[in-house]
């Protein structure tokens, strides 16, 4: 009740007004059984703008701490998000993560429309990074088609460390939903880590070409992590009065996209291949 309250009546007529999204390839989206909604990730911005352009009821995995967040203003984002049909996902990795593919599995199982980034976090500088695994495992799993789907312009409106999104228009904002990826040539081999790279692969690949963004072949939350630890090195190097250069990476924003949100990729294991699909 809350879910479509929020999209037909509170928030989605606002968004559409404000912003003006333009939305191309709708069509591609199935309008029933399961599905999942696999996009680029560039702003906390996206986590609304695409859901209420769609038909459909969509549900994210979203992170944890959004469900247990302290005082007022936790209780209120918690019951926001609830109200949304979210889903709250440890996203530590190992048990946990494997934990948020069955809830995956099971949203799409019951016919279902899934929405993940499989770059597990926001892009701290625009750019198009590597996806984690676990949206192959669920679309294997499940099994479910995978429509691509790409962001254009909500970096520009709001880039990570920004809490309100710019009201002038910078770039307008386009969301682009690609044709249906069908993997089940790849039917019964959901534990094979080579198919599931090569599927993420292929996924990251049409959201590239969506997108026009330019593609790293590294993890965000690696490139994010980099750059917070040089910044805190440089900082103790000045109190120390050593070389004033941080370090920061992409971006120039060390701490860029920390409490990042519903639809990030949240990891199939504890190895080097960590990600599912948990908002963020």
């Amino acid at each position: 009740m809350f879910y479509y309250l929020l999209k037909h009546a509170l928030l989605g007529p606002l968004l559409r007004i404000v912003f003006r999204p333009r939305i191309e390839g709708l069509e591609n989206v199935p309008e029933d059984g399961p599905a999942i909604i696999a996009g680029n990730h560039l702003s906390f911005s996206d986590h609304f703008l695409m859901p209420v352009m769609l038909r459909r009821r969509i549900t994210f995995l979203a992170k944890q701490e959004y469900f247990t967040g302290p005082g007022l203003k936790g209780a209120l984002t918690a019951a926001f998000f609830r109200g949304a049909g979210q889903i709250p996902v440890d996203r530590t990795g190992g048990p946990a993560a494997r934990s948020a593919v069955r809830e995956g599995v099971g949203v799409l199982r019951g016919g279902g429309l899934l929405g993940i980034y499989p770059e597990g976090t926001r892009s701290p500088d625009g750019r198009l990074y590597k996806g984690r695994t676990g949206v192959a495992v669920m679309a294997l799993t499940a099994p479910a088609p995978v429509v691509p789907c790409a962001m254009v312009g909500t970096f520009e409106m709001q880039p990570p460390g920004r809490k309100l999104p710019r009201l002038r228009r910078v770039r307008r904002i386009t969301i682009r939903f690609g044709e249906p990826l069908d993997f089940s040539r790849f039917d019964g081999m959901e534990a094979d880590r080579f198919v599931l790279r090569s599927v993420v692969d292929e996924i990251m690949y049409k959201v590239m070409e969506l997108s026009g963004q330019e593609y790293v072949d590294q993890y965000a939350a690696d490139v994010k992590a980099a750059a917070t630890a040089a910044a805190k090195a440089g900082r103790g190097s000045r109190r120390r009065g050593g070389p004033q250069d941080a370090g920061v990476g992409p971006g120039g924003e060390p701490g860029a996209g920390a409490g990042d949100g519903p639809g990030a990729d949240p990891g199939t294991g504890s190895g080097t291949e960590p990600g599912t699909g948990a908002r963020g």
